[in-house]
């Protein structure tokens, strides 16, 4: 059970080889084994995981049965759950139970899924290596001294140590690719507005996405199937028909054109990761693509830009968390405004705070224009070039990450240098891009993952590419010792 792909623990679920009560019982016993040295998960409850798992079993024993019917799966815990406590890693909502099912959840139960656990999170999903969490920081299962990257590090941990065939993450600025390369499995980004975001506790709502976190591209495929599809309930979903992603993952690749950009291999690239790079393009060639150099001209703006936009956006979703309908409210205090002061300076950690204040400044009068405005101008000018770009190229690669995973506490008083763990990452997010991360190979061993980058809605083209590459090639069947 222990490394077996989403397919193959679908067709042993059909075959009767075990059940899904067995099946879910045996990670849970490895979340029970191994979480308290890695806090990957939040929330496990055990009743609620096994009385899913026997509906599982009798949809597949009335022959109901799909692809991921019976399948435990991790869920970020930004993600509304009814019934579970639901905290987007915050104190602000340490208590806060769902009343009612986000889209992705739902998509999950309606198909027999199992929901395993809400997996740890940097608060509400701001930060780069899991360490903002209100419930303490993950730690990576390559090496438990290190970062696993975040926010979606609980999901990432959970992945990469086997405690679940698969999980959810979001991803604001690189949020699963990220975590993805620094523990060594393969995450996905979809295009903005393919997955739909009602239910998902918003950080930046212009650009969060959720999306899958698995072993294998096609296990991401399968998942990604469950996952999308338009939502009346979301305003930003999109009304497209629906695709079969994992139908499309054998095609080959002869006389692909890849995308090279010269930016992605300048300053702040570690040589190591360099090297791990060109030698996974070189497979590619070997595999019959076309490598092209290409230029993001703009790229090096990404970073500034996503940090007025983001924080712009947090400062306003985040204004609903103020101690009266729902969440966290301070004990003592002598009026209403009294009560928004404390609650908010007690609910919120550090990186949250300093992200409402970073919005709240540039969305202010006589800062608009000169910072959100200018961001805005800066991000359609990201877009422009992806899409000059994509007339050279069929998909863009390069770094997901600019180092392997660093050690803990290493960078948190460093904010800055924080955010530059995103400097491949962001820009696909301010363009709405489908981009992913998968293993391509260790420095000291550490993980090290490569980004493919596709055009809007061309996940099939990432995904195809990322399929045959681990068709040839075993980086992404790698796990951490100590973890069987």
């Amino acid at each position: 059970m222990l490394n077996l792909s989403l397919k193959k623990l679908s067709q042993a679920l059909e075959k009767k080889e075990f059940t899904s009560v067995e099946l879910t019982q045996f990670f849970l016993n490895r979340v029970k084994k191994l979480n308290p040295s890695l806090n990957a998960f939040i929330t496990v409850d055990e009743a609620k995981s096994m009385a899913m798992a026997e509906k599982s079993d009798q949809l597949i024993q009335a022959g109901k049965k799909t692809m991921l019917t019976g399948i435990p799966i991790a869920q970020k815990d930004i993600f509304c759950s009814e019934g579970w406590k639901t905290t987007c890693g915050s104190k602000m909502l340490e208590n806060f139970i769902s009343p009612y099912d986000s889209t992705v959840i739902h998509k999950f139960n309606d198909i027999g899924a199992v929901n395993l656990g809400k997996t740890n999170m940097d608060e509400f999903a701001m930060g780069s290596s899991n360490e903002t969490s209100y419930f303490g920081p993950v730690r990576n299962p390559w090496d438990l001294n290190c970062v696993p990257g975040g926010s979606s590090g609980g999901s990432a941990a959970a992945v990469a140590a086997r405690l679940a065939p698969a999980a959810t993450g979001t991803d604001t600025g690189g949020s699963i690719r990220q975590p993805a390369s620094l523990c060594g499995f393969t995450g996905l980004k979809p295009t903005y507005g393919l997955v739909s975001r009602y239910g998902m506790i918003a950080f930046a709502s212009s650009l969060d996405q959720a999306g899958p976190m698995a072993i294998s591209a096609e296990d991401c495929a399968l998942m990604l199937d469950v996952m999308t599809g338009h939502d009346e309930k979301d305003s930003t979903s999109l009304d497209r028909k629906k695709e079969n992603y994992s139908n499309f993952l054998d095609k080959k690749i002869d006389g692909l054109r890849i995308g090279i950009p010269k930016e992605f291999f300048e300053d702040g690239l570690n040589s190591d990761v360099q090297k791990v790079i060109q030698e996974a393009l070189r497979q590619y060639e070997k595999l019959g693509a076309k490598i092209i150099d290409i230029s993001l001209p703009n790229n090096h703006l990404a970073i500034p830009a996503y940090y007025v936009i983001a924080p712009a956006e947090a400062s306003s979703n985040l204004s609903r968390y103020d101690g009266v309908r729902y969440g966290y409210r301070t004990k003592e205090y002598d009026d209403l405004m009294d009560m928004y002061f404390k609650t908010r300076q007690e609910g919120f950690g550090d990186e949250v705070k300093r992200r409402i204040l970073i919005g709240t400044y540039v969305l202010s009068a006589g800062y608009f224009d000169a910072y959100y405005l200018k961001a805005q101008k800066i991000r359609r000018l990201i877009s422009n070039d992806f899409k000059l770009a994509y007339e050279k190229c069929d998909i863009i690669m390069g770094p997901s990450a600019p180092s392997v995973a660093f050690k803990s506490g290493e960078k948190q008083e460093d904010p800055l240098a924080m955010y530059m763990q995103d400097i491949f990452t962001i820009s696909t997010n301010l363009a709405g891009l489908p981009a992913m991360s998968i293993p391509a190979g260790f420095i000291n061993e550490l993980p090290v993952g490569l980004q493919l980058i596709g055009n809007h809605f061309e996940e099939t083209k990432i995904l195809n590419a990322a399929h045959i590459y681990q068709k040839n090639t075993d980086w992404h069947l790698k796990s951490p010792k100590g973890i069987d």
